[in-house]
């Protein structure tokens, strides 16, 4: 058997905005949480227990970490996911730094490093609510950006993936329930009072909002009916993208004559591209475009449903 084709371009734009998702949760965690002392959950979060605890750097911790939950990764998830996270994880290290040391860097310049005990300026001048807020819905932003790319920031984020490759429970729900227990520990801290734990609550839930926001829109699927008589030029015009063409019989009642109805299913993102088609061939085409609750198969989301053994024969 012949390996399939590895598409190049497909793949550096995967990259391109994994790297964008990563850099803008880095600025989401760094600018807007860690002045604050605000836990965000995840193996970040637990890094960031250990910069209020111990002023340790959140990037080595959450690096450190990472290395043996890339091993379930591998088995599990397999090579390619596991190529794209190992670059995730190695390039939010980085971010995590080269962010904080900025960060620093802007506190010195307007002598404000005295605001927090790890010297670090807040953006957002006494108002830790509004900074969760903005951090958080960049965090979400930046981690819907790094799933829709087939990416993965690590942590959680790898038992997240691996749950919703066999379970139909979105990424967030399955993010929030580990980190629950993460935000709550934060708690302890002496250095960590009730207000910032309850503001850590709520960066976890406006992140795990906004990721399925951005994650449900990105892999939102439309269905096209097309009437045209050339439908046979428009059908090659769409296969010829790689999306499938379905020709359908069909009747007009009021003239009774016979025609044909084209069907695809496609993702909303393709939309514009096949009413191109549709046009250039036949200006004149009837097209109905209707949203679907999901679809299911080869070029869509897999089935994710529990099915029962059959019982063995005795």
């Amino acid at each position: 058997m012949t390996s399939p084709k590895i598409n190049y371009f497909q793949e550096a734009r995967d990259y391109v905005f994994i790297t964008l998702g990563l850099l803008m949760y880095a600025l989401g965690v760094t600018c807007f949480h860690l002045p604050y002392q605000i836990t965000s959950g995840g193996v970040a979060g637990i890094g960031a227990l250990l910069f209020y605890g111990f002023n340790f750097p959140q990037a080595y911790t959450f690096f450190i970490i990472n290395i043996f939950l890339l091993v379930l990764a591998i088995k599990v998830l397999g090579w390619r996911f596991c190529i794209k996270t190992i670059y995730a994880v190695v390039t939010l290290t980085i971010f995590l730094e080269v962010v904080r040391h900025g960060m620093i860097a802007y506190g010195a310049a307007h002598n404000e490093l005295t605001l927090s005990p790890q010297h670090l300026p807040q953006i957002v001048k006494d108002d830790a609510f509004m900074s969760s807020i903005l951090g958080a819905a960049i965090e979400g932003i930046g981690l819907g950006i790094v799933f829709l790319n087939n990416g993965s920031t690590g942590g959680t984020d790898i038992i997240a993936a691996i749950v919703n490759k066999y379970r139909d429970i979105t990424l967030g729900q399955v993010i929030m329930a580990f980190d629950i227990l993460i935000i709550t520990s934060s708690g302890l801290l002496p250095t960590v009072g009730i207000s910032q734990m309850l503001y850590g609550y709520c960066t976890l839930f406006v992140t795990s909002f906004v990721l399925d926001y951005v994650v449900e829109s990105g892999r939102q699927s439309v269905q096209f009916l097309i009437f045209s008589r050339k439908y046979g030029e428009i059908a090659d015009a769409i296969a010829s993208t790689g999306r499938g063409v379905t020709v359908l019989d069909g009747e007009g009642w009021y003239t009774h004559t016979e025609r044909k109805v084209l069907v695809v299913l496609a993702k909303k993102r393709e939309s514009t591209n096949i009413f191109r088609f549709i046009k250039s061939v036949d200006p004149q085409a009837f097209v109905s475009q209707s949203k679907v609750i999901g679809v299911f198969g080869e070029g869509f989301d897999a089935i994710k449903a529990k099915t029962k053994k059959k019982e063995a024969k005795a």
